[in-house]
């Protein structure tokens, strides 16, 4: 029986990068690991390279092909791709080892420019495969990803805070700040942009 995967993985990003980006005016570019092969990662699950590399070789010639490789903020409990949540879409994805590396442009959208604002901000942000499948436990208690895997998207969602696990972007300050005025911060950059983009500004 196929059930919703999803694995998430930290993803890495420059401040100074998001911030430059973002004064410019340009898109907002990254690059990181997407996903890795043959590794258990924290969810207890290991996908074979053989699996990967098929999914993979089709997302690249269809989706990416295509310029529709698109993903989500936040994980929904769906197969569906849903356009009016839409914050980022692949550009290309390439192999280094067994890691799986891709540009990720984040686009103007409403959630784009979210995410934009949670970069800015410092907040760590993870990218997660989201695909329909199976899993089989092996005799050492790991999870393994079936041959029916179907990948879908990668969407950016949040992830805890695990020692080692990712390098936060770091604030440029000349003081210290109180941690609640860094919330407040967020809260007035989300506020505007749902203001700016659907006209209801309170929140």
């Amino acid at each position: 029986m196929s059930n919703l995967i999803v694995d998430i993985i930290p993803l890495k990003v420059d401040r100074l990068l998001v911030e430059s980006s973002i004064k410019a005016g340009g898109p907002l570019i990254v690059e990181g690991i997407i996903q890795r092969a043959g590794v258990k990662n924290h969810n207890g699950r290991i996908y074979e390279r053989q699996i990967l590399e098929r999914e993979m070789g089709k997302y690249t010639d269809g989706p990416i092909k295509e310029n529709n490789a698109l993903g989500e903020l936040d994980h929904p409990d769906s197969s569906v791709i849903n356009l009016n949540n839409v914050s980022h879409k692949i550009n290309k994805c390439w192999w280094n080892g067994n890691d799986i590396h891709g540009q990720i442009e984040i686009l103007p959208t409403p959630s784009g420019n979210i995410t934009k604002a949670l970069f800015q901000s410092g907040i760590p942000v993870g990218i997660s495969s989201r695909g329909m499948g199976s899993v089989q436990e092996n005799s050492d208690g790991v999870l393994m990803v079936q041959e029916d895997f179907d990948l879908l998207c990668f969407d950016l969602v949040s992830t805890p805070s695990t020692p080692g696990a990712t390098l936060t972007p770091q604030q440029l300050k000349e003081g210290i700040e109180h941690p609640t005025a860094n919330y407040t911060k967020i809260h007035n950059i989300i506020r505007d942009i749902i203001c700016d983009n659907t006209g209801v500004c309170k929140c």
